[in-house]
């Protein structure tokens, strides 16, 4: 790892910036808006952005990497991008006291590479159209995979912490920080079929298909238990996909601070692939499956981008679910009479708001709709916006989406 002069003044600055925002008081105020909130007390929803576009946004070069070498770069751009978002479109983002540094992780793999093909509509963005093609199609392939070995580089990650705090030791503190679980099968599988195949063979071969979930079952648990044995968990992070996990109940009662263990933290999980799958095959083919997952984590977080108002019934079976996904495509009055104050409503609004240009009534509305049935039925509820692949680089469009939520919400409370 190398860094030179300029680029560690170039740090330096970043740091200061970024050190006194982490420093006012209304960090703490998000931080306990959000805890609130996961404790199932509700109050003014959260507002969040994730998943952005970067590529598109710069404005008057602010967002130009200025460092040459990989990880001062890396720096640069945490800091810049933080900076960046806490200026123009912070939402109730929190800028937490201290750089964070993830542990160094690597895996052998499922033993399978994915084989697709691509369709690209602007080079420099990494969302991209897949075709994906069937790589378990067989008995003898699905023994092609493997159950990946776990390996934790601390020496990485003792260069990395000296060489940070050397960089930012009397601006901003250092922090090695470790992982919850995030599993999402059915986002892993047709990467390895393709789509079509995957449906057909629900119906068509349902016992071959429950062959493919039963292995990945098998081998998410030894990643997880990997994970447990290694101390890689950590409860004490600040994102959980794109979501906030701060709670008042992890870790568990009985933590006594040493290594984190799978019932002191958040799993998430999703299938994102069934938003077209009947109840009936949601439950056999993903959740009987995850149950036993969910069951050995502390919180669990369920849902993204598929509509999950008909099968929520089926989601409150689990007996440590948190918080559940209510995606654009979901019946908002639906979900919230449903969800009520057992659970947190994460509503995700549509991205396709802010792709184009952004129509602040179209956005009062949409975020209304939500306000009024969470208070209708005594929901925690939270706002994330994400999956956003483009503003049709028109940084504006997140700014206006931005302020616009905030006025909504403030018209309620």
């Amino acid at each position: 790892m190398k860094i030179t002069s300029s680029e560690k003044k170039i740090l330096r600055e970043l740091a200061k910036e970024y050190a006194e925002v982490a420093a006012l008081d209304i960090q703490k105020e998000n931080m306990k808006r959000m805890r609130d909130n996961n404790d199932l007390k509700p109050g003014r929803p959260p507002v969040l952005i994730d998943e952005v576009p970067w590529h598109e946004m710069d404005i008057d070069g602010q967002l130009k990497n200025q460092c040459e070498n990989s990880f001062p770069q890396e720096m640069e751009t945490y800091f810049r991008r933080k900076l960046f978002q806490w200026k123009y479109f912070p939402g109730d983002m929190v800028v937490e006291n201290f750089y964070p540094i993830y542990k160094s992780v690597h895996s052998t793999g499922y033993g399978l590479d994915i084989k697709e093909n691509i369709a690209i509509t602007d080079e420099a963005n990494h969302i991209v159209s897949h075709e994906y093609l069937d790589q378990l199609s067989t008995e003898a392939d699905l023994e092609k995979l493997n159950c990946p070995v776990i390996t934790h580089d601390e020496e990485t990650d003792k260069r990395k912490l000296e060489l940070a705090q050397e960089i930012l030791g009397d601006i901003l503190p250092v922090k090695l920080r470790g992982y919850c679980i995030y599993y999402a099968p059915w986002d892993i599988i047709p990467r390895l079929r393709g789509v079509s195949t995957v449906f057909y063979d629900m119906i068509d071969r349902p016992e071959f298909t429950h062959k493919i979930i039963k292995r990945f079952t098998d081998i998410q648990l030894s990643v997880m238990e990997q994970y447990e044995q290694l101390g890689l968990l950590d409860y004490d992070i600040p994102d959980l996909h794109c979501t906030p996990p701060y709670t008042s109940d992890l870790p568990a009662k009985d933590y006594d601070g040493g290594k984190v263990r799978l019932k002191d933290i958040w799993m998430r999980s999703m299938a994102q692939l069934f938003s077209s799958i009947s109840p009936e095959l949601h439950e056999e083919f993903d959740l009987a499956y995850s149950k036993p997952l969910f069951e050995k984590c502390g919180l669990v977080y369920y849902g993204c981008c598929e509509p999950l108002d008909n099968k929520i019934d089926l989601l409150k079976k689990i007996p440590n679910m948190r918080k559940i996904g209510v995606s654009p495509w979901s019946n908002v009055e639906s979900c919230a009479e449903q969800i009520g104050g057992d659970y947190v409503y994460a509503r995700k609004p549509n991205p396709a708001l802010v792709a184009v240009k952004t129509d602040p009534e179209e956005v009062r509305k949409d975020i209304s709709r939500t306000i009024e049935a969470c208070l209708k039925h005594g929901c925690p509820y939270e706002f994330v916006l994400k999956d956003i692949s483009t503003v049709s680089y028109r940084p504006e469009n997140l700014i206006i989406w931005e302020q616009t939520v905030r006025e909504t919400i403030d018209s309620y409370y």
